[in-house]
């Protein structure tokens, strides 16, 4: 069984960080990297074992209703918003290391899921989602009698 992460824009995002570092270096102030205005992407972690798959995503100062969860096409996607919060203030940021934006993650499923029993549950800034195997997917033990023929 594996779970693959599906980013159509590895090579672009890769590609820009690197314009960004390069801007950087050459004008010796934040970019917009550095500002938090470019989207982010949650730290996730995927367990298994022999019932469930379980995904936990890292989602501070979300709340619930800017968290979206969804299947299709055995693609189980996390989208979700992190708003930036106003602050009127006179001085300046030096360093902002907290991203803002919208966010998207998107993994395969493998087709031992039981996509009629998945449950996601937020709370303390971490998403987790069950994702139960079906029953006939799930290791079996057989055991080996000996005896006459």
């Amino acid at each position: 069984m594996a779970i693959v992460r599906w980013d159509p824009f590895r090579e672009l995002e890769t590609l820009q960080g690197r314009m960004g570092r390069l801007f950087e270096e050459a004008l010796g102030r934040p970019t917009e990297r550095d500002l938090g205005a470019q989207g982010w992407a949650p730290a996730v972690n995927i367990y298994e074992d022999e019932n469930q798959i379980e995904v936990t995503a890292e989602l501070p100062g979300l709340e619930e209703k800017d968290i979206n969860v969804n299947i299709e096409n055995n693609v189980l996607t996390i989208k979700g918003e992190k708003k930036i919060e106003r602050e009127e203030k006179k001085g300046s940021y030096h360093l902002v290391e907290t991203s803002y934006g919208s966010f998207s993650r998107s993994f395969t499923l493998p087709g031992t899921v039981d996509q009629e029993k998945i449950e996601a549950n937020y709370q303390n800034g971490v998403l987790k989602i069950g994702l139960p195997k079906k029953e006939e997917t799930k290791p079996k033990s057989i055991s080996v009698k000996v005896g006459k023929k």
